[in-house]
């Protein structure tokens, strides 16, 4: 006795994948890190003052200089001291054209603590200082 096999065009398998699984995947993907990338904080972590009048600061700056609540002093996100500040704010403007510092410095740090920083500042050849601040909103009023 002889045995045929023979398969119907009903039980072929698909050549297709199946992609449904995939688009589910790269959808939840993009919900992520479209909440996640504006929670993402570039540079030392503080307290920003709030202040009314504001402008636009570039998206990017060459060099910030962060001070934190405790005094603690950061070029670029490295830590330096105060003794030590002039030689790195010298060294981080050797590849820059434009001498523009932005501060970024904690709302509760010593107003006489800036005034050094800026004596420091204008010592090293910076032509342009700007404040970092935070839009004030008007229940901040």
């Amino acid at each position: 006795m002889g045995l045929s096999i023979s398969r119907s065009r009903k039980e072929e398998i698909p050549s297709e994948p199946n992609v449904v699984p995939l688009c589910d995947v790269l959808l939840v993907l993009l919900i992520i890190f479209m909440v996640v990338t504006p929670l993402v904080q570039k540079g030392v972590d503080v307290k920003l003052p709030s202040a009314l009048n504001t402008s636009s600061m570039p998206d990017s700056p060459d060099v910030v200089l962060a001070v934190k609540k405790d005094g603690t002093i950061y070029v670029n996100e490295d830590k330096v001291t105060m003794e030590n500040l002039q030689n790195a704010l010298e060294e981080a403007f050797l590849t820059v054209s434009e001498k523009k510092l932005y501060i970024r410095a904690d709302q509760d740090i010593e107003y006489g603590k800036i005034v050094d920083l800026i004596d420091v500042m204008r010592e090293a050849g910076i032509e342009i200082i700007g404040i970092i601040t935070e839009k004030k909103t008007e229940k901040a009023l």
